[in-house]
């Protein structure tokens, strides 16, 4: 099956100076010093790359995100499906895509490339999922020599049709994305793809790629808030906290019962802060 698609992700670029961008803005947060008069320390270097990289690790400590907006990183993606796509597409805030499309572009080849996932494989209907394929690309192939215009013969292209991108994510929305899509609980494709992103930051910026971890990792929440059912059936689950073990915590050791807010609670902040 030499069509199947590959999956290939690169970081073309990122963000200038990106450790001394992201001091610069939690320290404007933090200081009576002008942004102007931070930049000339930082230019100046009488401030340590050492200390930036303190200042910054305890700043994501604290959950304190708008800097991490400052800080930008383009990728080049290929060889994902439109599987993928669908679900990456859902995140909006602080990313912006380019994809190819399948209106505009005439996909040619004598046999369609596709993403096979491992699992038909395991199943042994790879050869039925192929054979499908196949006949797709014959019928799409003939479409297109019929005159049906490609964003029309797109219509019998599969979510196994590959796709590629060009992204542009600043880093809070990067954290984000790996809280969920490092998560065991996310799709094999989209987890492997951001791991390969994870894996291109590290490589050039190792100090703030340590932050990106699943949500449930020790730079994240700490701890997993999925099912039960799901964290007991997670690899992480032997090493990570439940959200339940937590409240168990809190319910035994808690100076007061933890119990479901009401509209008395709202009341009661409402009236001691005069709203």
């Amino acid at each position: 099956m030499n069509n199947q698609a590959t999956m290939q992700v690169r970081l073309i670029d990122h963000a200038r100076a990106p450790l001394e961008k992201l001091y610069a803005a939690f320290r404007t947060c933090y200081s009576a010093d002008t942004p102007i008069e931070i930049w000339q320390k930082i230019e100046a270097e009488k401030i340590s790359r050492e200390k930036i990289r303190e200042f910054i690790g305890e700043r994501l400590k604290t959950g304190h995100a708008s800097p991490l907006e400052q800080v930008v990183f383009w990728f080049a993606i290929a060889g994902v499906s439109r599987s993928l796509s669908h679900q990456f597409v859902r995140h909006r805030i602080g990313i912006s895509f380019e994809q190819q499309s399948q209106r505009y572009v005439r996909f040619k080849q004598e046999r369609l490339a596709f993403v096979l996932p491992d699992s038909w494989t395991r199943a042994k209907l790879d050869d039925e999922f192929a054979e499908l394929l196949a006949q797709t690309s014959k019928l799409y192939a003939r479409a297109l020599a019929a005159g049906i215009p490609a964003e029309d013969a797109r219509f019998v292209l599969p979510n196994a049709a590959p796709t590629n991108f060009h992204v542009m994510v600043n880093f809070a929305e990067m954290l984000h994305i790996c809280d969920l899509r490092l998560c065991v609980r996310a799709q094999w494709e989209i987890r492997r793809m951001v791991a390969l992103m994870r894996a291109e930051i590290k490589r050039v910026l190792p100090e703030i790629a340590i932050f990106l971890q699943p949500k449930c990792g020790e730079n994240r929440m700490g701890y997993c808030d999925e099912s039960m059912e799901d964290w007991q059936k997670c690899p992480l689950g032997r090493v990570r906290p439940h959200k339940s073990a937590l409240f168990d915590l809190y319910e035994r050791y808690g100076s007061r019962k933890a119990k479901a807010l009401s509209e008395d609670e709202f009341r009661a902040v409402e009236e001691k802060e005069g709203l």
